[in-house]
């Protein structure tokens, strides 16, 4: 089991990172006055531990019998019925589901998941109607339309279904869901806090750690706890006992870039652009977000850039971001970028060097 898993604390009390947020939620388990929930904060900061550690107190040990499904849904949308399938993640007390996977038919998601759900509540020991929990991922995704399906949904099923979301922004959740929630904004964990967990995962392996490794893998991390345990992993894989001087590698997705971006600085051509569009299908293929590949090609291709080209680049990756997030498909987002970064650097080249 890699160690991102191994370490994930299972109950509230065992949190070493947001110890405060973890007691709040301890509050309202104890005083059985949940709300709607909305968590938000950047990727790695621990979101998703703290609401699966919340399950755990809620509903005990039966939140960890979990089966995966993907489900198909026959939705009425007006003239038509249309298949939706997403996969889901349901123990007897909650189901999780990402409903942006759903593209342009979320809002039919939201409302027949959430409808089935609260009709098929369980009902508690002693005799009262007790509750399910819907956890929805990546609610900043959903379209507007979904998101004001799933606010009236939210006001509708509120006696028998409680919403946990999670998101990385809360500007791009409607005010409507966000008054309708309780918000606990999870910072990314400090380099201090994540050498704190190094070293914490080093003792209980019984890993001997050099002076400042462990700080020197939280500076690399970008402030993501995820990224520095599987880094400290695979230093640990790669040599042990650690050196001092012990190079720390990065992930293997941001080589791949890197290697991208030179291939594009050697040559712009059709050819190199298909070439290119191949190896940028692979990183989706591997469940790379496209906005995370965006925003690091863009700075491997900036490092070698003069002054003049840097502002005209950048006016164009965050163009093609902003297409990105309203399209469907990323791989013509990501492929226009490179065919237009391609152009422009071309153009700079003739005018330079003839």
């Amino acid at each position: 089991m890699l160690w991102v898993d191994k370490y994930r604390p299972k109950t509230l009390d065992k949190v070493l990172i947001h110890e405060e947020i973890a007691q709040n939620l301890k509050k309202l388990v104890t005083e059985q006055d949940c709300p709607h929930l909305l968590f938000y904060g950047p990727s790695g900061s621990g979101k998703k531990t703290l609401i699966m550690a919340l399950l755990r107190q809620i509903f005990g040990a039966s939140a960890d019998k979990v089966k995966v499904e993907n489900k198909n849904w026959k939705v009425d949308a007006g003239t038509r019925t249309i298949d939706v399938e997403l996969t889901t993640m349901s123990s007897t007390h909650h189901v999780e589901l990402s409903p942006s996977d759903a593209g342009f038919q979320d809002r039919y998601v939201v409302q027949e998941i959430i409808k089935e759900m609260a009709k098929n509540r369980p009902i508690d020991t002693k005799g009262k109607k007790g509750f399910k929990v819907l956890v929805l991922n990546e609610v900043d995704k959903l379209s507007r339309e979904a998101q004001h399906s799933l606010r009236r949904t939210m006001e509708k099923y509120s006696s028998s279904c409680r919403l946990i979301l999670c998101c990385n922004s809360s500007s791009k959740v409607t005010e409507a869901i966000r008054s309708r929630c309780l918000n606990m904004r999870i910072n990314a964990p400090t380099e201090g806090e994540i050498a704190k967990v190094l070293e914490f995962i080093g003792k209980k392996e019984g890993l001997q750690l050099p002076s400042g490794f462990s700080d020197r893998i939280a500076q690399q991390s970008n402030r993501s706890l995820r990224r520095a345990i599987l880094s400290f992993e695979t230093c640990r894989v790669q040599q042990y006992p650690f050196t001092i001087n012990q190079a720390i590698p990065p992930m293997d997705w941001e080589e791949y870039v890197s290697e991208i971006a030179s291939s594009i600085f050697k040559e712009q051509s059709p050819k190199r652009l298909f070439e290119v569009r191949g190896k940028l299908y692979e990183l989706l293929i591997n469940c790379i977000p496209p906005e995370i590949i965006l925003k690091r090609l863009l700075s491997e291709l900036l490092k070698k850039l003069d002054m003049e080209l840097k502002h005209e680049i950048s006016h164009w990756a965050a163009y093609y971001e902003h297409r990105l997030r309203l399209g469907q498909k990323a791989i013509f987002h990501l492929e226009a970028f490179v065919a237009k970064f391609m152009s422009i650097y071309k153009g700079f080249l003739i005018e330079t060097f003839g």
